[in-house]
């Protein structure tokens, strides 16, 4: 690492060594070969004869580039002004058999869009993997507190209970969401296959004389050797640019939830009803030495912002390209198409973390719900009086006075428990109700379906998706 550049934080500080990795430029260039590989070997099974057996194996024993071929490929660029010919010249010195097919009828989107419809399909299903950890983390946590009653708040004032387990799952619906776009997109991508210079396939008609069926098989099979079902119907010298907006939309989306979830923690650790996980030897402040602050879900919060505005980048870019292409996009995706999987990668990462260690104190919790509960279980009292014999307008006046004679008590005064129920018992409008009123305050009569909500959830809704493949836990990054 050197201490004297400008180091990108996703790359120096956050991201995980696998999505680092994913998008370095050994896997890049490897993927170049790999596909100049692909077309060579669909080009000779279509009976290009210039294409010999020796020229595609000399491909095959180098896919990997070396320290070496890469720095030689960086010296070619520099004369060449062009990247992928530089590639070509120092893959044709290392295959001296197939130096003059490699790249035979491509031009150079052939490998470089190619190239990153591969990084982005095999980014999502890390990201899939990381989500399906994220999801089972969040689960454990609702299952285990599906039952704990808690206040539930409308613009974060007093509302109505709910349960912890069931405030989790609307975090978790959202990831779920997310999860279903991201599988959908990774599914249905296609790939840009050989379309040629304006996508007219007019290069590979000339090589295979004029034989349309053999320049069709080609698209398909460079396809199938690169694990893809079909290629786009339809293409300039680019792929849609509109598809990666689409791609960086989906992990904006993931983004939005991300959010959204660490926003609530963030409010609920205020109010000490939650707890993200608090290393032994980790410091919240340099000077407030008690502070516990919540480093990680800040930090989700601080890249998901990030990775939220990073769509905009593919959306103009989409919008602003020319006829069959222009090349004002290319510097700009090298950034935003990367940045977008580490981010989002880093997000996951952070969240699984949270998720797994997340606690819920108990005793702060049912010592809110039992300060407001009283004023929440007045519909309740009143019923029951009605039921007993009293006046429903009369009662309903009282309990008026006497929830805003304990409001103000506790306001004005400080006082950290509510008497309402103590100003009611003493109240002969209430004598015939006085000794069940206690009964009325039991919190599970007031949540709701919200425990039946949060089981169903996880049974339909959940499960599925754990089901649906490996379950990435834990994480390589410094949180």
């Amino acid at each position: 690492m050197s201490y004297d550049t400008y180091q990108h934080p996703l790359t120096g500080r956050y991201a995980a060594k696998e999505m680092r990795e994913l998008f370095s430029d050994r896997r890049r260039f490897g993927l170049w070969r790999q596909l100049w590989v692909a077309l060579a070997d669909s080009e000779r099974e279509l009976g290009l004869a210039q294409i010999s057996q020796e020229a595609v194996d000399q491909m095959k024993a180098h896919l990997v580039p070396t320290d070496a071929e890469l720095a030689k490929a960086a010296e070619y660029e520099k004369s060449f002004r062009h990247d992928v010919m530089a590639h070509v010249h120092t893959f044709g010195d290392t295959c001296p058999a197939a130096k003059g097919i490699i790249h035979l009828g491509a031009t150079s989107c052939y490998v470089t869009d190619n190239a990153d419809l591969i990084l982005m399909r095999d980014g999502l299903g890390m990201l899939l993997g990381k989500l399906r950890g994220v999801i089972a983390a969040f689960a454990d946590f609702a299952k285990r507190e599906a039952d704990t009653a808690c206040l539930g708040a409308t613009h974060f004032q007093v509302a109505q209970l709910t349960t912890v387990g069931k405030r989790t799952c609307l975090w978790l619906q959202d990831l779920v969401a997310d999860y279903h776009e991201l599988a959908r997109l990774r599914r249905e991508l296609p790939m840009r296959g050989a379309k040629g210079t304006t996508g007219t396939q007019a290069s590979f008609l000339e090589l295979f004389d004029g034989d349309a069926s053999k320049v069709l098989q080609l698209d398909q099979h460079v396809c199938h050797k690169m694990g893809f079902d079909a290629a786009f119907a339809v293409t300039g010298q680019t792929y849609p640019r509109k598809i990666d907006y689409t791609i960086l939309s989906a992990l904006g989306g993931l983004g939005i939830s991300a959010q959204k979830l660490a926003t609530d923690i963030r409010l609920l650790m205020g109010l000490a009803e939650l707890d993200e996980p608090f290393e032994e030897k980790q410091i919240g402040s340099s000077a407030m030495a008690y502070k516990r602050n919540p480093m990680r879900s800040e930090r989700v919060c601080s890249i998901a912002r990030w990775l939220i505005n990073l769509p905009a980048n593919a959306a103009t870019t989409a919008a602003e390209q020319w006829l069959e292409r222009t090349l004002d996009d290319s510097a700009n995706r090298r950034m935003s198409i990367p940045e977008s999987f580490l981010a989002a990668d880093v997000v996951l990462s952070l969240l699984q973390n949270i998720g797994a260690g997340l606690k819920a104190n108990h005793a702060v919790i049912a010592a809110r719900v039992k300060r407001e509960l009283p004023l929440m279980a007045t519909e309740a009292i009143i019923m029951a009086a009605v039921r007993a014999g009293a006046d429903r307008q009369e009662v309903h006046e009282s309990i008026r006075v006497h929830s805003h004679a304990a409001i103000k008590r506790m306001k004005e005064e400080g006082a950290q428990d509510n008497d309402l129920i103590s100003r009611l018992k003493a109240d002969p409008k209430f004598q015939k109700t006085a000794a069940g009123l206690d009964q009325l305050l039991d919190p599970a009569r007031f949540v709701g379906l919200a425990p039946l909500q949060t089981r169903s959830f996880l049974d339909h809704q959940v499960a599925p998706v754990l089901a649906a493949g490996d379950i990435t836990r834990g994480d390589s990054i410094t949180v």
